[in-house]
């Protein structure tokens, strides 16, 4: 199965193959600056995947020093997607691009420490005061 995921004004899209090797709800607030929202709502691939069109991109650090390269769209500004410098093969997609209402919905949520007190989560939800990386 392939999925096509596209910014807002569709210059920049990525192109997945197969089911996500998960899905995730994160909090931090780096994430919720990012999104200018709540919450981010990712999903991992594995390789191969392939981009079209032209990306800016914005790296920094996570708590744990790790290093992610987020790439979005120069004209419209839309946050599509992230790898993690030194980790070859995966990528991280933005759901919301994908314009799919039945994508699979997420296993797990990062960051609770950070969660908005409104934002209840389905009791099946693996749920992670931080990043249980």
């Amino acid at each position: 199965m392939k999925r096509v995921a596209t910014c807002t004004c569709g210059q920049l899209s990525i192109t997945v193959e197969g089911e996500p090797r998960g899905v995730s709800l994160c909090h931090c607030l780096a994430c919720q600056s990012r999104t200018e929202s709540a919450f981010a709502y990712l999903a991992g691939f594995a390789a191969p995947y392939t981009v079209s069109g032209r990306a800016s991109e914005y790296s920094r650090s996570g708590d744990q020093g790790a290093t992610f390269r987020f790439r979005f769209c120069p004209t419209c500004g839309t946050n599509l997607y992230h790898t993690e410098v030194g980790t070859t093969g995966s990528v991280s997609v933005a759901v919301g691009a994908f314009g799919d209402p039945d994508f699979p919905p997420p296993e797990m949520s990062v960051y609770e420490i950070r969660r908005h007190g409104w934002a209840a989560l389905p009791s099946r939800i693996k749920a992670f005061p931080k990043d249980p990386d």
